[in-house]
């Protein structure tokens, strides 16, 4: 049965002039463009892209390629639906439009968990950091300092989230252009001998370690990407939602090409992939020192810092909106939906704490409950994109029956690289499933979509019932 596309008063733009206060519109189209541009520059990159490095070796190249493509295609998705139906819950208001309340519902709180523990991890290492240079406080006092920081600018208004993230994403890109600037410079030999191919098919090669290490890397280079579907989620509260989410996510493709594919090739280029810098000081430090780069470990620790408090502030903003979304849609506990000038102030408290708590977590039960938690926070973004692939599937082919003026953004080879992006979700739990700590992190997973879709598909029974009995 086909569904007329309509707009629900808490996601449609222009609702609540006469009725519930509804979301603001304060962020600009300058915004989103730094929101979506510096949300593929995160701590992901500029340290844990080390890891993925020294469990690959040179060949972390191709795993980006790889996961880049498929982000593209994800990304060309939900630029499609929110182009065509912008929302406050993004691909949650979606699945649960075109497959039900149960998909809506997990994907929703599943990418909630995912951020919270965002919050909670990046809070964790911008505290270590500053407790680095200032030691007289604490790393939990910094990361409480952080805590009420954000929280209370998000309070506020929606756009101090876009000031930040304008300056903070503006930090990042100039850092990472500066990098690749002199990287090229350096592969060129500026700065001594040209390195050539020697660290590239040096040091066992291409791929030294082989399908074991592929698959070690390609878990690392994934969680670099997840975040980046918050900006179909601020284009709601944009000035113009569905011009502005078609522009970012247009655009969306050279920035993936250009930061991640560009500097894992300079890196590896410079300095051999076994260097054990790599993984503990960082890729970039360890190449800005090849470099003979002056204080290179100072500036990139400040980058990282930047990089942490932009996820930081990215995350608050991202996880209150999708809990706003949820409550409004009957979803969660209806208080987290209280609006206060503008802002969803509840659900901002709610994911703070949760965030704040999750941060204490580590402190008490390191190896327990917050290992639990970020193991089902990594696996989150790709039953988030799983559930992205139904839904613009069907969503796709209602809207080329009913609407199709409102498909101002197409996802590329439809059906087919929709089909084949999600055949490609389902071959990496099969890569996690082969070795046993990604079964450990999918069974943990597991247990909560089962909960999550079960609540979900409850009250889709009920409301299928009340609409029956109406």
């Amino acid at each position: 049965m086909s569904r007329t596309i309509t707009r629900s008063p808490q996601d449609s733009p222009e609702a609540g002039k006469n009725s519930e206060p509804v979301l603001s519109h304060g962020l600009k189209q300058r915004h989103l463009s730094m929101i979506a541009l510096g949300g593929v520059i995160g701590a992901g990159l500029f340290v844990g892209s080390g890891v993925g490095i020294a469990a690959a070796g040179p060949a972390i190249v191709l795993l980006f390629m790889g996961t880049g493509a498929l982000v593209m295609l994800i990304m060309r998705m939900l630029g499609e639906m929110s182009a065509a139906r912008p929302s406050t819950g993004s691909f949650s208001v979606h699945a649960e439009e075109e497959i039900g309340s149960w998909a809506g519902t997990t994907s929703g709180w599943m990418y909630w968990l995912m951020l919270c523990a965002g919050v909670a991890a990046e809070a964790t290492a911008a505290g270590t950091i500053m407790h680095s240079w200032v030691s007289f406080i604490p790393a939990y006092g910094w990361v409480a300092i952080f805590m009420v920081f954000f929280c209370a600018s998000n309070l506020t208004a929606v756009k101090n989230f876009g000031e930040f993230e304008f300056w903070f994403s503006a930090v990042k890109v100039a850092a990472i252009v500066a990098f690749l600037v002199l990287g090229v410079l350096g592969i060129l030999g500026v700065f001594g001998s040209a390195p050539g191919t020697s660290h590239l098919t040096g040091h066992g090669g291409f791929f030294p370690t082989g399908v074991a290490g592929l698959a070690a890397g390609l878990l690392t280079t994934i969680s670099g990407f997840a975040g980046l579907e918050t900006v179909t989620i601020a284009a709601a509260e944009s000035d113009h939602p569905s011009r502005n989410v078609a522009r970012a996510v247009r655009t969306a493709v050279w920035r993936i090409a250009l930061f991640y594919i560009g500097s894992m090739a300079v890196v590896v280029t410079l300095v051999p992939w076994n260097n054990p810098k790599v993984a503990t000081d960082g890729p970039y430090v360890t190449v800005l020192d090849q470099l003979g780069i002056p204080a290179a470990g100072t500036i990139m620790q400040i980058v990282v810092l930047v990089a942490l408090l932009s996820a930081m502030n990215a995350n608050i903003y991202g996880s209150s909106r999708m809990a706003y979304s949820l409550v409004t849609r009957g979803q969660g506990p209806r208080f987290l939906g209280k609006v206060t000038r503008g802002v969803p102030a509840a659900a901002v408290l709610a994911s703070c704490v949760f965030g704040f708590a999750a941060v204490i977590a580590g402190i008490v039960w390191p190896t327990t409950v917050f290992a639990w938690l970020l193991n089902i926070a990594g696996c989150a973004v790709l039953v988030v994109w799983s559930i992205v692939c139904l839904t613009q599937l069907k969503m796709r082919r209602r809207l080329e029956r009913e609407a199709p003026e409102l498909l101002s953004v197409r996802m590329w080879g439809f059906p087919y690289l929709t089909w084949l992006t999600f055949a490609a979700i389902l071959g990496i739990f099969a890569v996690m499933a082969a070795g046993a700590d990604g079964r450990h992190q999918l069974m943990g997973t597991a247990a909560v979509v089962a909960v999550l879709a079960g609540a979900g598909h409850l009250k889709q029974r009920r409301d299928r019932r009340t609409a029956d009995s109406a």
